[in-house]
């Protein structure tokens, strides 16, 4: 009887234990490891300010059970044009890039980029995250999961010698631009573009492939721009000469393997408000930068407003020639641009 009894109670627990085992399995297999591949080192302001501190936020949240992997300037491979392409195929599971990166593919997010069109880069990218919800998400992003779009602050001509004081002096200058619309801008302006990533912006100038960058003042420490380079150009005013957008996009199949609770804190830490904050905190990071510059014997030349008027007039052909691009493309140019302007107005008050 002690025997059978013995056994039977052998039993339970053997079955308990059994339970036990599949329930830690279960939990196991609920925990996610998402590596994010983004192009700038990790010190840097948008990694070191934005990228990482959110990646650490969503494993605080989830208690560990996701755990996001930053790495760091192009360190498992490829080149920043194909960041776009590692997220879409799973090489990757998330990537933070430029999707002018990758020419024609967005026509839409150059909405943001053409000239004088950038208020601030909360409210710009708080716009940006509506448009694209609107206007981009079910047709150019078809395919990938998009956490957050957001833009940088206003956009300073950085160049070598006496620089750019007028918009005579664009004349012939070899600059390097972010993307297509923004290359197509300094043609328009006289300059002769040269379309290059960041990270290749030190070496262009030192070799003197470049006379001058486009970019805004939060990522010139990490590159040394004021090193290189002896004017820098700004504009005054209520508009910028043009920002780069940025989007933080993830595999789309790797989010819809997520648990429900899993998906729920990604979705919780991402979207308008997650965008508004990250250009925010990118553009907080212009004075650090300016601040590096001011201290050499550089010289920060501030355009005014009559001379911002020539400039202006003189990049509305880049408007029209967008326009009629995007009608090409079977999206209406004109309509989408106003409505972007209309979103930024909402915001920037």
């Amino acid at each position: 009887m002690k025997k059978r009894n013995f056994l039977k109670s052998a039993a339970v627990a053997a079955l308990a234990l059994s339970a036990m085992g599949a329930s830690s399995i279960g939990a196991a297999a609920q925990e996610v490891t998402l590596r994010m591949h983004q192009f700038l080192p990790p010190q840097a302001n948008v990694p070191a300010g934005i990228l990482i501190p959110w990646a650490e936020k969503i494993g605080t949240e989830s208690g560990g059970r996701i755990k996001v992997e930053v790495f760091s300037a192009m360190s498992l491979g490829g080149t920043p044009p194909q960041l776009m392409d590692q997220a879409r195929d799973g090489v990757v599971d998330i990537v933070w890039t430029l999707p002018g990166y990758t020419p024609g593919r967005f026509p839409s997010v150059e909405v943001f980029e053409l000239p004088f069109t950038m208020t601030n880069a909360e409210a710009t990218s708080r716009a940006y995250w509506e448009l694209f919800k609107s206007d981009m998400e079910e047709t150019e992003f078809k395919g990938v999961k998009i956490l957050g779009t957001w833009v940088h602050g206003p956009g300073v001509i950085h160049s070598k010698g006496e620089g750019v004081r007028k918009l005579e002096d664009m004349q012939g200058k070899k600059v390097r631009g972010p993307t297509r619309v923004i290359n197509g801008l300094l043609a328009e302006l006289g300059a002769e573009p040269v379309g290059m990533p960041v990270p290749a912006i030190p070496e262009a100038l030192s070799k003197g492939v470049i006379d001058g960058t486009v970019i805004p003042w939060e990522v010139t420490p990490a590159l040394k721009v004021a090193e290189l380079v002896d004017t820098h150009t700004e504009f005054s005013g209520d508009t910028a000469l043009y920002t780069a957008a940025f989007v933080l996009a993830m595999n789309q199949a790797k989010y819809d393997s997520m648990p429900d609770d899993l998906k729920k804190i990604l979705d919780d830490n991402t979207g308008a408000d997650f965008s508004a904050h990250a250009g925010k905190t990118m553009a907080g990071y212009d004075a650090s930068g300016r601040a590096i510059a001011e201290a050499t014997d550089n010289e920060i030349v501030v355009l005014d407003e009559a001379e911002v008027a020539r400039w202006k007039s003189a990049a509305e052909t880049v408007l029209d020639n967008w326009f009629t691009e995007m009608d090409a493309k079977g999206i209406d140019g004109k309509a989408l641009y106003e409505k972007a302007q209309a979103l930024i107005a909402k915001h920037s008050n």
